[in-house]
């Protein structure tokens, strides 16, 4: 169907809009667009019984299909963010992970190459401007406070395809770069940081906008030292990721960002690395040994969890039937917000007449049926 003007209708699912679900709904879809009305002669899918949703998007993915994004060549990374695809993220930004300079440099050449022909969204780079302190699943002999001079290094190398730096914005330089990037229009996250609340409050005013997975690489609450949480929690100008997998977050801790930020501040990602979609074995996460068992991805030297194996379709699932958050609410996480912060709300992230006709069917267990990209099925919904 992409590039062609053939219409289809899907008719009678749940259709989670903007203003609500529409019980019985339908969306258009015309050529790689989502249209306002249905030209006769349109093709009909029935759906009843399932749901259309937006298409994912993911703002912080470093890999997937036993492809990284860090290291791999172009058709390796394709074939992540195909796997990604079929799992129900239509759009994707890729996540580097610390390295050397110079190499993140050529990363950031390789990658905006494919962000210029449209497989990606843009790219985040995670590292090397993080704590020793709270490094996760980062080479510490590689990290490096974030001066601003190196910052704006990447950001030139991207060639204007960068979408976000996670910084400590504690360390020396923070808060100059993160002044930087707000000036530019490049998202500053605050992530693998060991700042105190009034340090990150400093950050916030400075421009910084996004929590790099909330609660994760980061001081945890004190109720007399409340740390980076408390301030990133309580800021209505700041979106805060959550990896919802069941292994980084306890269950009563996703309930307490939900209900502190509301579902307009969250961004569900992934985080995932390069077992996602792929399956248990040894993995390489930069230069770092990784090994994922029962699909919990963790350092082999040390036992630190690198990343997630996690897709976004299993993220809304556990959303919807585990944290029992409304269906409405999770497609705000999943879909809307991140498109927002991205810059792309005009484009992607909601299903609008005129809007790319990127979306997700899910059956009544809220199991993946189908994915559409820009018109076009990645996986057709198989009808009994």
């Amino acid at each position: 169907m992409a590039g062609s003007e053939a219409s289809t209708v899907l008719a009678g699912a749940h259709v989670v809009l903007p203003t609500g679900t529409v019980e019985g709904g339908r969306v258009i879809v015309e050529g790689s667009r989502i249209a306002g009305s249905a030209p006769e002669g349109a093709a009909v899918l029935d759906l009843a019984g399932h749901w259309v949703v937006p298409g994912f998007v993911d703002m912080h993915v470093h890999g997937g299909g036993g492809s990284s994004f860090t290291s791999g060549t172009p058709e390796e990374v394709l074939k992540g963010i195909g796997t990604h695809r079929r799992h129900g993220t239509t759009t994707m930004v890729a996540s580097t992970v610390t390295g050397e300079m110079d190499f993140l440099a050529r990363r950031a050449a390789v990658l905006s190459e494919l962000v210029e022909q449209g497989d990606l969204a843009g790219l985040h780079f995670e590292g090397p401007f993080i704590s020793p302190c709270r490094k996760g699943a980062h080479s510490e002999s590689l990290l490096r406070d974030p001066d601003p001079s190196d910052v704006r290094k990447l950001m030139d190398a991207a060639r204007g395809t960068a979408k976000m730096f996670t910084l400590a914005t504690e360390m020396k330089g923070g808060i100059d770069s993160v002044r930087l990037l707000a000036e530019n229009g490049v998202i500053a996250a605050v992530g693998h940081t060991d700042a105190t609340y009034e340090q990150t409050v400093e950050a916030i005013e400075a421009g910084a906008s996004v929590a790099t997975h909330l609660f994760n690489a980061m001081p945890p609450f004190g109720h007399r030292d409340p740390g980076p949480i408390a301030a990133l929690l309580e800021d209505e100008r700041v979106t805060v990721e959550l990896i919802n997998d069941g292994t980084h977050l306890h269950p009563a801790s996703l309930e307490l960002a939900y209900r502190s930020a509301g579902s307009a501040r969250v961004a569900f990602i992934t985080d995932a690395m390069d077992a996602a979609g792929y399956g248990d074995g040894v993995y390489r996460l930069g230069p770092l040994e990784v090994e994922v068992k029962e699909g919990v991805a963790r350092l082999a030297e040390g036992g630190s969890i690198a990343g997630s194996t996690l897709t976004l379709d299993t993220a809304f699932r556990r959303a919807v039937t585990v944290d029992e958050l409304p269906v409405d609410d999770v497609v705000r996480s999943i879909s809307a917000n991140p498109a927002r912060l991205l810059g792309l709300y005009d484009r992607i992230g909601s299903l609008e007449p005129g809007k790319d006709a990127d979306l997700v069917v899910l059956d009544a267990d809220f199991e993946l049926a189908g994915v559409m990209r820009k018109g076009a099925w990645v996986i057709e919904p198989k009808l009994n």
